[in-house]
């Protein structure tokens, strides 16, 4: 078992470390944000690759974990690309002018490897623990949350990407379709995904200490890299952000307040 994570752990950094190599060239560290999902996906099929024949059980967590990772990427490269560096990556840069170039690869680009081994526990020990053949109720029953989360987030990407779109929105606040109900659709759906990635995983009992995954996934989206840090400053930038916050749920979906 740590054999295997071990090696998924030096092919993610293998990978990392060319896209570190490449953001010196661009000067733009933003496109490790880019390659955040497809770096679960070669997770998931790195530990394929290392367990022998797989059956049609066996390739449902990687399966699951292509289609969120490569739709989050691509989604994200075509929000993202033609816009220059991220304002976070921005911020770091201005910092350390002089040592970012070697800071990044290891606060940025290893960092967000080593998170992304951690979180996808889930893909990586359901693979690897030993379980019975066919799918189980509780794999069904969490490829079926995986599915609504993974709608949930889509759907949620879809209208912010719709509304963004159209010029006369520029600095008004998103507070339509499921944003209407959340002020994180997108960061619930993930959570929601993920869980149900790690309720899957328990076809392999042995593997349920990996849903420590999610759990810290679902922490450094509520208090560390996702709800937090947007609301630090968005106030400043959409005043009109304050009465959205006083009316609508943080992050579990819910009616609006009066």
């Amino acid at each position: 078992m740590i054999e295997v994570i071990a090696i998924n752990y030096a092919v993610l950094m293998g990978f990392n470390t060319l896209l570190w190599l490449l953001s010196l060239r661009l000067k733009d560290a933003s496109i490790v944000d880019l390659w955040w999902g497809l770096g679960f996906v070669v997770v998931a099929w790195t530990t394929r690759a290392q367990l022998g024949a797989p059956s049609a059980e066996s390739i449902v967590l990687p399966i699951a974990a292509t289609l969120w990772g490569v739709r989050l990427s691509v989604y994200l490269s075509a929000r993202n690309i033609g816009h220059g560096e991220d304002k976070r990556y921005q911020d770091m840069r201005a910092r350390r002018p002089e040592k970012f170039w070697w800071w990044s690869y290891f606060w940025v680009f290893l960092f967000q490897g080593t998170l992304c081994v951690v979180f996808s526990l889930p893909l990586q020990l359901g693979q690897i623990a030993p379980r019975a053949s066919g799918l189980s109720i509780v794999e069904v029953i969490g490829l079926a949350i995986f599915a609504a989360g993974f709608i949930f987030e889509s759907v949620a990407d879809y209208q912010l990407a719709h509304f963004k779109r159209d010029p006369a929105n520029k600095g008004k606040v998103m507070d339509a379709g499921l944003w209407r109900y959340t002020r994180h659709p997108n960061y619930f759906g993930e959570t929601v995904l993920w869980w149900g990635l790690g309720l899957a995983s328990l076809a392999a009992p042995e593997a349920a200490w990996g849903l420590i995954g999610p759990a810290l996934l679902t922490f450094f989206l509520l208090r560390v890299s996702g709800v937090s840090l947007l609301e630090e400053t968005i106030v400043v930038r959409r005043p009109a952000y304050a009465d959205y916050i006083r009316r609508t749920n943080t992050f579990i979906p819910g009616p609006p307040k009066a």
